[in-house]
């Protein structure tokens, strides 16, 4: 069994391996699944048109639509072969009508269930795919932070709230650690916070191969301590009641259910972990790993192979600050 791509990019002999240990009798299903092209998924922007409308007008285009998930009928599924780069020149993706976005990177959200009128923190906002679709959720009420530290990647971020039409959306550029610093000490606080954490990125191998040229695990462990204290930060300034969803669109341990298990020992009965509903197949949180255990709780974390769903793979834990 090959991967796909594998001229250009072969995977490291410690990648594979720890994949292996990861997926044991499904590791075989994993490889052949990265060998498919990803499949072409776009979320209908509601602030601007319905499903059944934008539906109707792309399948006049002779767009073939496909809508997976039941009780979210704005997840589609483009299933015509286009042009290279059609999906991203149609005006109706030009004028804001649907969002390009992978269906995993829409599960943080489902997951986090937005009401209008909250105040929601996106800590690591770029370039947008989850605030605006939080934007949409909230139907433009409320408030949104979106920050993000890289200034090409906010200015993407800005782009894509504008086309997107969300309007309770706020721009910061700061690291998340120094931002949430500040609103700790101006005593403000969030209904709900969304971590979706900067990552090693074994999750995307389908859409970006390249990441196997960049896969290193001393990343890993450093992208792991870096995390924690995003998270660490994040939870300061959580309302009482209020919750937190921590994602990753990597598989590594470290960066996954090694946080959770991090975050529950440090803030003990401050916060509770839990179930997460979302409209795929999750595989629970490892219990352990390398030859250390986590909190039996961190096997309510949900985690998500593309081999399972037909999507990226992506990890996602839900907590609540309970004190």
């Amino acid at each position: 069994m090959i991967f796909r791509t594998m001229k250009k990019y072969s995977p490291k002999p410690l990648f594979v391996e720890r994949m292996k240990i990861l997926l044991k009798e499904d590791f075989e299903d994993y490889q052949k699944i990265l060998e498919k092209e990803p499949v072409k998924s776009i979320r209908v922007n509601t602030l601007k048109i319905s499903p059944e409308k934008l539906k109707i007008k792309l399948e006049k285009k002779g767009w073939k639509i496909k809508q997976p998930w039941k009780n979210y009928s704005e997840v589609m599924i483009v299933e015509s072969d286009l042009l290279p780069g059609e999906l991203g020149r149609a005006i109706e993706h030009l004028l804001g009508y649907y969002y390009i976005q992978k269906l995993a990177s829409m599960l943080p959200v489902i997951a986090l269930q937005p009401k209008p009128n909250e105040i929601i923190l996106d800590l690591c906002a770029a370039p947008g795919s989850k605030t605006t679709q939080i934007a949409a959720e909230m139907k433009n009420t409320g408030t949104i932070i979106a920050n993000e530290l890289s200034l090409g990647r906010l200015k993407i971020l800005a782009s894509n709230l504008g086309r997107c039409g969300a309007t309770n959306t706020i721009t910061t550029r700061k690291d998340g650690r120094v931002l949430c610093k500040k609103f700790r000490e101006e005593n403000f606080r969030f209904d709900k916070i969304i971590l979706d954490a900067p990552c090693s990125g074994e999750g995307t191998l389908r859409s970006t191969p390249a990441t196997y040229l960049m896969w290193n695990i001393n990343t890993i462990k450093r992208l792991s301590r870096i995390q924690k204290q995003l998270f660490e930060s994040a939870f300061e300034i959580l309302k009482i009641g209020g919750e937190i969803i921590y994602s990753t669109c990597t598989h590594a341990p470290e960066e996954n259910e090694e946080v959770v298990d991090y975050i529950l020992e440090k803030f003990g009965d401050k916060i509770r972990i839990e179930e997460v509903k979302l409209p795929v197949k999750c595989r629970q949180g490892l219990t352990g790993w390398a030859g250390g255990d986590y909190n039996p709780q961190v096997e309510k974390s949900c985690r998500i192979y593309p081999q399972d769903n037909n999507t990226e793979g992506f990890f996602i834990a839900k907590f609540r600050r309970v004190k």
